[in-house]
């Protein structure tokens, strides 16, 4: 599904479950290589596109053998005899009643494509109970222990994440409470501010980018009424104290709360100031239901002391947020479920009341405004231009989004042209072939790549490049 925000995104959802068959939500920005290998990935049969990437579609479907029919959302015409059609042709065609599934809580229900962090994007195959596993962190975190017949929901995040679907928009749904729809293209601050005050939000769940870009408006407290705004959950990437500090003034006393999760075991810690006390520099407690402990990286044994750093991990038997499997990678699901413990790839520590603290990550994702962002993947899309033989990406800080992507990359013999010329054709390579996000901000070309004796790409060394202090 390649759907924004809007009734048609959450109606596939349901109807795909409802039929006893399995939902994929893709992302708008995705181009034509990163649409095909999901789809084909996947097996998919039909694809639910919006007219603002059908183009993109339209490339992909060659590559996707299983693919029969395409679903048009918007005002683009579906082109006959090709297997498409009007999403809402087809809705006003059907008949009115419908003998649904039975399904089971551990029936497939949906996959949830990771970035590619460690080589091709992983599908994240989960089971119907995830919703109802999702629910008390939702009650604690995002509503902090609140849900008001007035509530009304909204997240800036495309519905295509598990942030976005599974914090917010079914759980909300779930309790019959109204949410905000928005399909207003790049995030705007100043927009936000007044969807916020036009529809009295209660709830608004945005990542720390989100919230620091609405810092830079001018004045907000004056010129928007945002008193509506109970509870501001966010996550993705590390909130810090300033935005809270901030957000708790502009929105007159809300609720700023951290949450912490992943696509393959979503809503496991968080705040509630409802029930415990905040405390600066952690990520909260560890939500009711699930078993979180810090475990050793090397042995997957919960042998770390307190307050000593290893890796976030949750017991996997069992709880209904975590994952079944990674589609068509038994290898890479036993590497991430050992010893009982389903591993994060986070390091933390806990303290002896409980609290979280995120301390870094084991592998190298970027996590850029709340995304998540595979080096690998922008490495491949970069090699694939002719003018480039060789590449490597890293993450870099940034003051709005965390985290950008910065690119090193060697010419192909005989290329010769203009640096400022390549840097802006290569960024315009992997922004039109994989997500709008994941293009490099900059990008330096050098004679080779610091490698191992193995051939694989010295990251560390490339990190020390850009901040000697870097280890």
């Amino acid at each position: 599904m390649n759907v924004p925000q809007g009734p048609e995104n959450l109606f596939t959802h349901v109807a795909a479950w409802k039929l006893g068959a399995v939902s994929v939500p893709l992302s708008t920005l995705f181009g034509p290589d990163a649409l095909a290998y999901r789809l084909d990935d996947s097996e998919s049969r039909v694809c639910v596109v919006d007219e603002s990437n059908l183009e993109a579609a339209r490339e992909a479907r060659d590559d996707v053998p299983s693919l029969e029919t395409v679903l048009t959302v918007g005002d683009a015409e579906a082109r006959d005899g090709a297997g498409e059609r009007a999403f809402w042709d087809v809705v006003d065609g059907a008949s009115a009643s419908f003998e649904t599934v039975d399904t089971d809580a551990e029936d497939d229900a949906i996959i949830i494509y990771t970035s590619g962090t460690t080589g091709d994007p992983k599908g994240v195959l989960h089971a119907h109970r995830m919703l109802l596993g999702h629910l008390p962190l939702f009650v604690t975190t995002f509503c902090n222990m609140t849900l008001g017949e007035d509530d009304v929901y909204f997240t800036p995040a495309a519905w295509a994440w598990v942030a976005s679907l599974f914090d917010v928009v079914f759980p909300g749904l779930y309790y019959g409470k109204t949410l905000l729809a928005y399909d207003g293209g790049e995030f705007d601050p100043e927009a936000a501010f007044g969807l916020l005050e036009r529809y009295d939000v209660t709830n608004f769940f945005a990542p720390p980018t989100a919230l620091r870009m609405m810092m830079q408006v001018d004045d907000p407290a004056s010129r928007y009424d945002v008193d509506s705004v109970r509870v501001i959950p966010s996550g993705g990437e590390s909130l810090g104290q300033s935005i809270v500090d901030w957000a708790v003034e502009t929105f007159d006393g809300a609720a700023v709360h951290e949450g912490y999760g992943q696509t393959e075991a979503n809503l496991l810690i968080g705040d509630c100031t409802a029930l415990a006390e905040f405390r600066e520099g952690t990520m909260g407690l560890a939500a009711p239901g699930h078993d979180v402990r810090i475990v050793d990286p090397e042995t997957a044994e919960p042998t770390v002391e307190t307050g000593e750093v290893g890796e976030i991990a949750v017991r996997y038997e069992g709880d209904p947020v975590c994952f079944k499997e990674y589609l068509n990678k038994p290898e890479k699901t036993g590497r991430k479920v050992q010893n009982g413990w389903l591993l994060t790839e986070d390091l933390g520590t806990i303290d002896e009341d409980g609290y979280v603290a995120f301390t870094s990550r084991k592998d190298d994702v970027i996590i850029s405004a709340g995304y998540r962002i595979g080096p690998e993947e922008v490495e491949e899309s970069l090699a694939q231009h002719d003018a480039v033989a060789d590449a490597a990406v890293i993450g870099v800080p940034d003051d709005e989004r965390g985290e950008v992507p910065n690119a090193y990359v060697v010419l192909a013999d005989g290329v010769d042209d203009d640096p400022a010329t390549l840097e802006s054709t290569l960024q315009n390579h992997v922004r039109e072939r994989l997500a709008q996000y994941e293009y490099p901000r900059s990008i330096e070309f050098l004679e080779e790549l610091p490698k191992t004796a193995t051939g694989k790409v010295r990251r560390a060394d490339l990190r020390e490049r850009e901040d000697p202090s870097a280890e």
